[in-house]
């Protein structure tokens, strides 16, 4: 049975709280209203943005006065405040108790077209400032729409774990060479290439700081990837058994960098959302004993993408190279001379372990592990499998796509020498929400099964490891 690519439309941007917008303020006036360590804070934010900042307050903290003393842009005037000192003003930040007072100052503002932000005051305030992660010219805001401020800092401090610091000198560098880059002579493919091989660079060398050797090879790169016959690029990424976190990182920037997704069925749509949003995404999905895409379409639409010179991902559930057929695309996309690369995914196997809290090895009962598919290309039950070897006690196995052969899987390991006894079991949709464990033994898993009604990916386990 099969079915054609299915082209999946884009997605509208989901109901959003709060629209992000990074305000550009260099050199420009903000006006800050109140004395407290509130709006000393609102005042040292809005004077590492370069603005220019008059501070109003008749009786300002200690904090305040020693955040005035060191910024050089900052200027405070120890009085009330006055609605003609918003006057040309890009923006007023405020530190205000008295309500009457705040509505008084949104007034003032409102009336002269000044965005204006109140602290605590969500009601009265145009905008809201969002807990920030500082790797600058790189920032990045986080905000909860002030339903959860707390977990939109705890976000934060998660952030701050995951880019490194050395990251604000990768960005100065991407703001500092981009002249240079448009005037290279570079089209808009091959420039966009040049910022493709930059990203992953940036993440090769997190704590490394870029020179211009840097800049000039990089430029070699997509100037030589421009001159070739083709220029498109294919990666082929393991998207995991399931469980979105279990995307690497490496899978992630890949994917955040495709032009087109094609992915199968068994990946889940929280992981194709991480795809940007002008993404192509294509369902190219394979199942077993189901309709599903020829792998002779799939490598030629492959290939197809990358002759147009595209940024193409190819999203398949676990990892590549297990089971996924993978040899075959790589071969042809080599073969049309195109850019091949294979980023390793988490496999169900390795998963499941995980899910049931076991090891795959043991330095007694489990010293080998083998993969191995319980069905052919036709759906039938392979003859060709070393018995010998999946019938050895200090082997676990891990079998993929073996629901449905189960019966005669148990009965021959159990015909060559396999011990009845020997702890077996069946994970359902491993890693997921949904994620269903059968245990028993190799003899007894069948029978336990067939009164179950089993409608995920499921992966059989046996050794002697599995049970304890």
């Amino acid at each position: 049975m099969t079915r054609k690519p299915d082209e999946v439309p884009p997605e509208l941007m989901r109901d959003l709280a709060t629209l992000p917008v990074f305000y550009a303020l260099d050199g420009r006036r903000v006006i800050v209203v109140g004395g407290s360590e509130a709006a000393a804070w609102k005042a040292d934010l809005a004077a590492a943005a370069g603005a220019i900042v008059h501070v109003l307050a008749p009786s300002p903290s200690q904090q305040l006065q020693a955040v005035a003393a060191a910024r050089a842009r900052m200027t405070l005037v120890e009085r009330e405040w006055r609605a003609e000192d918003l006057d040309g003003a890009a923006l007023a930040l405020a530190a205000i108790e008295d309500e009457s007072e705040a509505k008084l100052f949104r007034d003032a503002a409102k009336a002269r077209g000044v965005p204006l932000n109140i602290v605590d005051r969500p009601a009265l305030s145009d905008f809201s400032i969002g807990a920030i992660v500082n790797r600058s010219p790189l920032v990045i805001g986080v905000s909860t729409g002030g339903a959860a401020p707390a977990f939109a800092q705890a976000l934060r401090a998660r952030l701050e774990t995951l880019i490194p610091a050395s990251f604000s000198a990768w960005a100065s560098a991407a703001r500092d060479w981009r002249p240079q880059v448009l005037a290279s002579g570079l089209d808009f493919l091959a420039r966009r290439d040049f910022w493709r091989r930059f990203t992953r660079e940036a993440f090769a060398r997190v704590e490394q700081a870029p020179d211009d050797h840097v800049r000039d090879a990089l430029l070699d790169e997509a100037r030589r990837a421009a001159e070739a016959p083709t220029r498109g690029r294919v990666t082929l990424v393991g998207a995991g058994p399931g469980d979105p976190e279990l995307l690497t990182l490496k899978g992630l920037r890949a994917l955040t960098s495709a032009d087109v997704v094609l992915f199968d069925d068994l990946v889940p749509a929280a992981v194709i959302d991480l795809a940007r949003r002008e993404a192509t995404r294509v369902n190219v999905g394979k199942r077993g004993y189901a309709p599903s895409v020829a792998q002779s379409e799939i490598t030629a639409l492959l290939v197809a993408l990358g002759k147009e010179g595209r940024n193409v991902v190819r999203l398949k559930g676990g990892d590549p190279s297990i089971f996924g057929r993978a040899n075959e695309e790589i071969r042809a996309i080599r073969e049309a001379g195109l850019e091949v690369e294979v980023v390793p995914g988490v496999t169900a196997a390795l998963a499941a372990a995980a899910a049931l809290g076991v090891s795959l090895t043991n330095r007694d009962t489990a010293r080998r592990v083998q993969f191995v598919t319980a069905h052919t290309s036709d759906g039938k039950f392979p003859e060709d499998l070393d018995w010998r070897a999946l019938a050895d006690a200090r082997a676990t196995t891990a079998v993929y796509m073996g629901n449905r052969t189960l019966p005669e899987l148990s009965r021959r390991l159990v015909a060559e020498g396999l011990d009845p006894a020997t702890p077996a079991v069946l994970i359902e949709r491993a890693s997921t929400p949904q994620q269903r464990v059968i245990a028993a033994t190799i003899a007894g898993l069948p029978e336990k099964t067939a009164q179950e009604t089993l409608i995920g990916p499921c992966l059989v386990l046996i050794g002697a490891t599995l049970g304890g």
